[in-house]
C-alpha cells in the first residue's frame, strides 16, 4: 500500500518532537528540583550515654578508614570538635572515661535503593557494590528518574532522547557509611560480663565457632552512619566538605 509510506514521517517527527519535548520537561523538573545541595546524616541506632562530672570527660578517639579514599582523613576535626564541647582527649585509652571509635567503610556515588540498604544493616553489616563499596547509579537510570524512564521507553526515540538528555541533568548522590563504636568505663570497682562469639569458615564445605566470656569494665555501644549528599550534576570534590561537616557533627553529637 504505497499511500502509506509518505505518512509515516508526518507521525514519525510530532512523536519524536513530543518524546524530546516530554524528556526535556522531566530533565528540566530534576535540575530545578535537585539544583540546591541536600546533606543529609541518619544513623542506624541511637545511643545515650550517661552525663558524667566535668573531670571525667576525657575521651579516647580513633578514627580509621578502610575505603578507598584514604585521604578522607577525619580525626583531626573530630578531636577539634571534642574539645570545643569541653572533652580533653587522651592518648593513653587507660585513661579515658570514653572511647569514641569509627571507621569508615565506603565512600562514592550511591543510589536511594544502596543507601536504604547499608542503612537497613547497622553496625558491621556488610557495604555490597563496586570499587567504591557503595552500589552506584547507573548514568541512564539516575538521570531523568522514574517519569523521563517512562517518557523514554515509551517511543521509538526514547533511548536516544534519554541518553542525550541523561548526558546533561543528572539526579546524583553521593554518601560516606561509617560504624561507630562508643565504649563507656564503668564506676570503679564495677565490672560486667561480655558474651562474644567468632564464626569462621574453612573452606566452602565447613567452619567452626568460638564463642567465650570475658569480664570488662566498659559498655559498649554500636551504630552505623551514613552521611548523604544530593544534587543535580553534582561532583565528589563539591559534596566531601558538606559529608565530612555532616559526619563529624553526627559523631561529636553523641556526647
Amino acid at each position: 500500500m504505497p499511500f502509506l509510506c509518505p505518512t509515516r514521517p508526518r507521525l514519525a517527527l510530532p512523536l519524536l518532537a513530543a518524546t524530546l519535548l516530554l524528556g526535556g520537561c522531566a530533565a528540566t523538573q530534576v535540575a530545578i528540583e535537585k539544583r540546591n545541595l541536600d546533606v543529609q546524616t541518619r544513623m542506624s541506632a541511637t545511643i545515650f550515654l550517661d552525663p558524667v562530672p566535668v573531670e571525667e570527660q576525657t575521651v579516647f578517639v580513633q578514627i580509621r578508614n578502610t575505603s578507598d579514599k584514604p585521604e578522607l582523613d577525619l580525626a583531626p576535626e573530630v578531636v577539634a570538635a571534642m574539645q570545643a564541647k569541653g572533652y580533653r582527649v587522651v592518648t593513653d585509652p587507660r585513661q579515658a572515661k570514653f572511647y569514641l571509635q569509627a571507621n569508615v567503610l565506603a565512600v562514592g556515588r550511591s543510589d536511594p535503593s544502596a543507601i536504604r540498604q547499608v542503612m537497613g544493616g547497622g553496625f558491621g553489616a556488610g557495604v555490597s557494590g563496586g570499587a567504591s563499596g557503595i552500589v552506584a547509579a547507573s548514568a541512564a537510570g539516575g538521570a531523568l528518574g522514574p517519569t523521563g524512564r517512562a517518557v523514554a521507553t515509551g517511543a521509538a526515540a526514547g533511548g536516544f532522547t534519554e541518553v542525550v538528555i541523561g548526558s546533561l541533568v543528572k539526579d546524583v548522590y553521593y554518601s560516606i557509611v561509617t560504624d561507630v563504636q562508643i565504649k563507656e568505663r564503668l564506676p570503679a570497682g564495677r565490672v560486667a560480663s561480655q558474651e562474644s562469639a567468632l564464626a569462621n569458615r574453612q573452606g566452602t564445605s565447613g567452619g567452626d565457632t568460638l564463642s567465650y566470656t570475658d569480664r570488662v569494665d566498659m559498655k559498649t555501644y554500636q551504630t552505623r552512619v551514613v552521611s548523604t549528599a544530593n544534587k543535580v550534576n553534582l561532583d565528589f570534590e563539591e559534596a566531601v566538605p558538606a559529608l565530612r561537616a555532616g559526619l563529624v557533627r553526627a559523631l561529636t553529637g553523641l556526647f
